[in-house]
Order: C-alpha cells, then sequence, then structure tokens
C-alpha cells in the first residue's frame, strides 16, 4: 500500500498562527519563518494581520524586511511598555547618552588639570604648551559652538543634539549665506 505524502516546506509562522494552508505566494512567508512565532504573535496582537499584509502589499519588494523589523520591535516594545512603547526605550538611551556626555566631559576636564600640573612640575613649556593646545583645539571641535556636540535644545534642560537639526538652529559651521 502506498501512501502518497505530500510533505512540503512547513508553514510560515504567520499562517501557523491564523491557522491557514501557507501558499507559495504567501506575504507574510519569506518574514516570518516557522522558528520565529512569537514574531508574528506580537506583531499581530499590536498592529492586526490585515494592516501587517496591507502594509507589505503597499510597500516596495526591498523595504518590506525592514518594515517587518521595525513592525516587530515596536510590537515588542508596546508589550513591555503599553504607554510609551519604543518611545520610553529611546527616552532611556537618551538619558544614558547624556550622562555619559557628563562623564566625558568631566574626563576632558581632569585631563587638562592633569596636563596643566605637569607643566607646572616640567617646566617643559614648548612641549606642555603644545599638549595643551592641542587638547583645547580638539575640545573646540568636538564641542562646536554650542557646547557639547550640537545645537542646545531650548525646550530641555540643556539637552544638546549630537546632530544639528534642520528644524531648530542653523548648523554654526554652515558658510552658506541666510535665505
Amino acid at each position: 500500500m502506498s501512501c502518497s505524502s505530500n510533505y512540503s516546506n512547513p508553514p510560515c509562522a504567520a499562517c501557523k498562527f491564523l491557522r491557514r494552508k501557507c501558499l507559495p505566494g504567501c506575504i507574510f512567508a519569506p518574514y516570518f519563518p516557522p522558528e520565529e512565532p512569537t514574531k508574528f504573535a506580537n506583531v499581530h496582537k499590536i498592529f492586526g494581520a490585515s494592516n501587517v499584509s496591507k502594509l507589505l502589499n503597499e510597500i516596495l519588494p526591498h523595504q518590506r524586511e525592514d518594515a517587518v523589523n521595525s513592525l516587530a520591535y515596536e510590537a515588542e516594545a508596546r508589550l513591555k511598555d503599553p504607554v510609551y512603547g519604543c518611545v520610553g526605550a529611546i527616552s532611556v538611551l537618551q538619558r544614558q547618552v547624556i550622562q555619559l556626555q557628563k562623564e566625558l566631559d568631566a574626563t576632558n576636564a581632569d585631563i587638562m588639570r592633569y596636563v596643566r600640573n605637569n607643566n607646572n612640575n616640567n617646566n617643559n613649556n614648548n612641549e606642555s604648551y603644545s599638549m595643551n593646545n592641542l587638547m583645547l583645539r580638539s575640545n573646540q571641535e568636538r564641542r562646536g559652538v554650542y557646547g557639547s556636540g550640537g545645537p542646545v535644545d531650548p525646550e530641555s534642560s540643556g539637552f544638546c543634539y549630537p546632530y544639528y537639526t534642520t528644524w531648530s538652529h542653523e548648523n554654526p559651521h554652515d558658510q552658506r549665506g541666510g535665505d
């Protein structure tokens, strides 16, 4: 007795979760492999399968993987923190960056004091002076005109952007004239 079994690839995590047959042209299959069932479960719980399907069909194929990864990250963050989602994680990281910038500034100040003290002790003004100037120039270039790498956000308590925002301040190093 011959039994003809038709074993093909296992269904993707989306089709398995939705309990439907995974067809060869399944929009979910390339992005939700069967080995990652929680990835689709989280995305489905937050965004819904229908919305994700519509989104994937509307965007270009080369952008789909990034979109799915973004949806999965947001869904996971939203499940961990229903109020803030990934914005909460971004806020935590921004606070860490600010704290690390303060530590870096304090360390640079300590180095400057150390160099200055060594200048006084060694009476070797030429070498010390050039080292001191080099560090001072390096700090000034790193800090820019505004303090720690970019313009100060007047809305917050002294937060400096590590880049120049196009909506709030112009780059002080920009040589172009104003509008």
